[in-house]
């Protein structure tokens, strides 16, 4: 009897992989990629942000790129990733220039326009570093989004006024924080955060801000599954059967 195939950092399985593109208000063209099931509609869509442009983060980083090569087939998740403006990848270049987090606000409208257009189900904002920047900033703008997952947020492009205007934000806002990010560390984050009671900061003992390794990647697609659809938990750590 074969020996099932543990998942690595490079399985891919099955999904519906579309190449797409957003187009802003302001007349830019994003490039990005739709993944879902084969042959099931999804139950919730993760819509997601990129880190820092400016320091290698693109729709490709690895979190992300994990996430779509597993969630639609492990989870029932539609993922959505993009470049956000300016920003390159092997899929291409996404029109315009970086915006420090003031421009990107286009980029989100434009991500949560498709998810509309599309009939995308129950959208989930994801952030990770820098793109969590943009959920503080521009998440609670979006009625049909469902809930909001930030992964080792900086908090350092948002204002106090932008975080105090979460106080009475009521859907699901999680920070997943590393216990050993560069940036952020969870007790930081509780106490950046006190006056938000609708903010839950959940601890990643080990964790670091890029989340490098498999026990990290694991753990942090965990905590999104857990939220998006728990019912699919826990997560496989090998290949499933062909059905």
């Amino acid at each position: 009897m074969t020996e099932p195939e543990r998942i690595r950092a490079n399985t891919e399985l099955p999904a519906i992989r579309e190449d797409i593109e957003l187009r802003t208000a302001d007349g830019l063209t994003l490039v990005g990629e739709l993944a879902t099931p084969v042959g099931r509609e999804p139950v919730a869509t993760l819509v997601t942000l990129h880190p820092l442009p400016t320091h290698g983060g693109f729709m490709d980083s690895h979190i992300f790129r994990k996430a779509a090569l597993r969630l639609p087939a492990l989870a029932d998740l539609a993922v959505l990733r993009f470049n956000t403006r300016g920003t390159s990848s092997p899929r291409g270049t996404s029109d315009g220039a970086f915006g420090d987090g003031v421009t990107e606000r286009g980029d989100v409208e434009a991500a949560m326009a498709f998810v509309g257009e599309r009939g995308l189900p129950n959208p989930w904002l994801v952030g990770w570093s820098f793109g969590t920047e943009l959920v503080l900033k521009y998440g609670r703008l979006f009625p049909d989004v469902v809930g909001f997952i930030m992964l080792s947020p900086p908090i350092r492009r948002t204002t106090q006024d932008e975080l105090v205007a979460w106080s009475d934000e009521t859907r699901p806002t999680v920070m997943i924080v590393p216990e050993l990010d560069d940036y952020l560390r969870p007790e930081e984050a509780r106490a950046r955060t006190a006056s938000v009671p609708c903010i839950r900061v959940v601890p990643v003992d080990e964790g670091r801000h890029l989340w490098v390794g498999e026990k990290q990647t694991s753990r942090v697609l965990g905590e999104i599954v857990a939220l998006t659809n728990p019912s699919a938990l826990p997560l496989p750590t090998h290949v499933p059967n062909a059905s």
